[in-house]
């Protein structure tokens, strides 16, 4: 069958068992695969044929995994990674190194900033950070020469920003370079990006995706749409022969729907070994069977959240997208017309001391450095996951001193409202 619904597709793409095969998808714990004979394995190092020859390049069930996320995405490739750290880099890397530049949202998860701001950067990649609501002028006086991507997330983690993807998208093609999405929080079920011009989508599937704070994880979807060799000389990791797999040339074997992952796969996956457990990726499925159905509760409960925390007293200010009057309720309503996330962000009246004091007596919530699964939790991210950033850069990430990043469950929104209620009047 064709032109599945997503909440089809949640529970059946990936994986395909035949006759008298699993029903479930099997959890393939193994991290090698025998062969008759040398021939038959050396056509597999030199990628003659398709196969596994060890887990740490691939596996049958991180590949099923990846295959269903790759559906729901609308992709053509995808892989997964030890985490959502681990797809932010390998996006990244795969196409910028030494020398390079990218340009990036300055509304970012703090991991990720520090990551480009100061990991990369030491290894000689470049990024500019400009703001997600900026002018088409500013976001093109951005790029450079040496510009090899653009990077955003679809909603921003903490600030909750809206990403305008087609005017980013706009710029990157512009100036030849694809554009990498963060979907993270709103998965593909509230917002496909490539449907928008993005050219790779990136998960933390440690979030939404997993949805149960089980497993930690990441992926990677292509497009298949960039014409990376249009731009030979600005991709040559692409589009000129690689000498560790005896001079292929990853586009001209794999062609434009198979290049970027095939490369990211041979290339990074080999020599970082950032590998997803097939334990991890058989939990993660399980999560996604269920996605489709969270997502609304998640959404459902967001909103109800902050309407009630708009008309507190002792609120200062509340983000959600989805809230009328919301400074990005339009990009909202283009994007993300059938809900956002779970997450909501707001300011305590008295500042940090106060959010602090107002944690410390939630009950049913709890203080966590997760985010975006079943159960409600909360973070101050200024004193957590953005703690390395300075003031100016807390700022531009539109984090202030009083900003708690609530993240709601699926419990009754009732009872995340009451709990809300009663800790803020400790206050």
């Amino acid at each position: 069958m064709s032109n599945l619904k997503l909440d089809t597709q949640c529970i059946h793409s990936g994986y395909f068992p035949k006759n008298g095969e699993p029903r479930q998808m099997p959890i393939v714990q193994s991290t090698t695969f025998k062969y008759d004979t040398s021939e038959d394995m050396g056509k597999l190092f030199d990628l003659e044929a398709s196969g596994y020859f060890y887990s740490r390049l691939q596996n049958p069930t991180t590949d099923n995994v990846a295959a269903k996320i790759c559906a729901l995405e609308g992709g053509s490739a995808a892989m997964l990674t030890s985490s959502g750290q681990a797809a932010s880099f390998f996006s990244v890397f795969n196409i910028a190194s030494n020398g390079d530049h990218v340009v990036a949202s300055s509304a970012l998860y703090g991991g990720t900033y520090n990551l480009f701001a100061v990991t990369m950067k030491r290894m000689g990649v470049d990024f500019t950070f400009i703001a997600p609501d900026c002018s088409e002028e500013e976001l093109n006086a951005a790029f450079r020469p040496n510009t090899k991507a653009v990077f955003g997330e679809t909603i921003a983690n903490p600030a909750l920003d809206v990403l305008d993807i087609e005017k980013f998208a706009g710029a990157a093609h512009a100036h030849g370079v694809p554009l990498i999405v963060d979907n993270t929080f709103a998965t593909p079920i509230n917002c496909r990006p490539i449907e928008w011009g993005a050219d790779i989508v990136i998960h933390s599937t440690t979030k939404y995706i997993d949805g149960h704070g089980s497993s930690v994880g990441g992926c990677i979807v292509d497009s298949g749409k960039f014409d990376w060799t249009r731009y030979p000389d600005k991709f040559p990791g692409l589009c000129t022969p690689d000498e560790s797999y005896h001079g292929i040339t990853y586009t001209e074997r794999f062609g434009l729907e198979g290049a970027y992952i095939t490369k990211a796969t041979a290339q990074l996956m080999r020599d970082l070994g950032s590998t997803q457990s097939p334990q991890n990726a058989y939990l993660i499925n399980l999560g996604i069977e269920s996605l489709s159905l969270r997502m609304k509760r998640h959404c459902d409960n967001a909103l109800a959240v902050a309407e009630f925390l708009s008309d507190h007293e002792k609120v200062s200010w509340v983000r959600y997208s989805g809230l009328k009057g919301d400074k990005n309720y339009e990009l909202a309503q283009k994007y993300l017309p059938n809900g956002s996330c779970g997450v909501v962000s707001f300011g305590v009246k008295g500042g940090r001391l106060a959010a602090e004091k107002m944690m410390k007596n939630l009950k049913l919530a709890s203080i966590a450095t997760h985010v975006a699964d079943a159960k409600t939790c909360c973070l101050h991210p200024a004193n957590a996951t953005h703690r390395q950033m300075n003031d100016e850069e807390l700022a531009a990430a539109g984090i202030t001193p009083d900003l708690v990043r609530f993240s709601c469950g699926i419990e009754a929104a009732e009872d995340i409202i009451n709990d809300l209620k009663q800790a803020l009047e400790t206050i």
